[in-house]
């Protein structure tokens, strides 16, 4: 099972990577919102997308907006990683069809409590 991460900060990605391959998912990386639908694109066994806010070239909440308006990806799990905190922000990315939202920083548990509320198969827990 494949997990998909999406962010600008290669440091970020790193963290996410720690926490999602414990979880027993392989991960591929994407440094940006059209890097990271290309790749959606390419892997079509991707389970799980990670998604920054603020990034170039294409946003978090377009990359949402683009995988979203496609049938194949509607039952794809989908969560926001950003330090975006305010509540109108987090109703645009729940709109844009994210299933979830965590705000940075966050810790390997609150990651793991939202994958278990959105009913993210996870291979294995550590």
């Amino acid at each position: 099972m494949n997990a998909l991460i999406v962010d600008d900060s290669r440091a970020m990605r790193r963290i996410l990577r720690g926490i999602v391959t414990q979880l027993g998912f392989d991960v591929i990386e994407a440094s940006n919102g059209a890097e990271g639908y290309d790749k959606l694109v390419a892997n079509e066994d991707i389970e799980l997308v990670l998604v920054d806010w603020n990034m170039p070239v294409m946003n978090g909440i377009e990359l949402v907006k683009k995988v979203r308006s496609e049938p194949r990806y509607e039952t794809l799990k989908m969560v926001m990683v950003t330090t975006e905190t305010e509540p109108q922000q987090m109703a645009r990315a729940i709109m844009a069809g994210v299933d979830e939202f965590v705000m940075k920083p966050f810790t390997s548990d609150i990651l793991i409590d939202k994958f278990k509320l959105i009913g993210v198969r996870m291979p294995q827990s550590s």
